[in-house]
């Protein structure tokens, strides 16, 4: 397990993600104050978000004004949302593991319960005291 990796791979995907915030943040905004330009953004921005850093490049060609703005957006959320989210990670993954151990473990029991063993369905095929009765 390379943990530098999976940092640098978690630390692009939030990048990405807190792009697409921003964008959405930007969007409404422009939806507001200059619906036709939140409308160009909107479909200039479809689908090109996954990739947070690839999709600031390419608005930057097409409009640097709103390349700046969504980084300036961005950088915001950021700062703000750090400073909470690796405990937040954590707690979330703990207590989702938890959820989901929770979960199975009354999956199991359940089946435990409701099914019954093959052992007990031999015993009531094969009883010959039952058989006695039933004739």
């Amino acid at each position: 397990m390379d943990l530098k990796q999976i940092a640098k791979d978690t630390a692009k995907t939030l990048q990405s993600y807190l792009t697409y915030q921003a964008l959405r943040t930007v969007l409404a905004q422009l939806g507001e104050t200059n619906p036709p330009l939140a409308y160009w953004l909107q479909n200039f921005s479809a689908g090109k978000v996954q990739d947070g850093e690839a999709y600031i490049e390419e608005l930057f060609r097409e409009k640097s004004d709103l390349a700046l703005r969504i980084m300036t957006v961005r950088e915001h959320i950021a700062v703000e949302v750090t400073e909470y989210l690796p405990e937040m990670v954590r707690t979330g993954i703990q207590q989702a593991n938890m959820e989901q151990r929770r979960q199975h473990l009354e999956r199991i029991t359940q089946l435990n319960l409701s099914v019954p063993s093959p052992e007990t369905e031999r015993q009531k095929v094969s009883d010959p005291d039952l058989d006695d009765l039933t004739n």
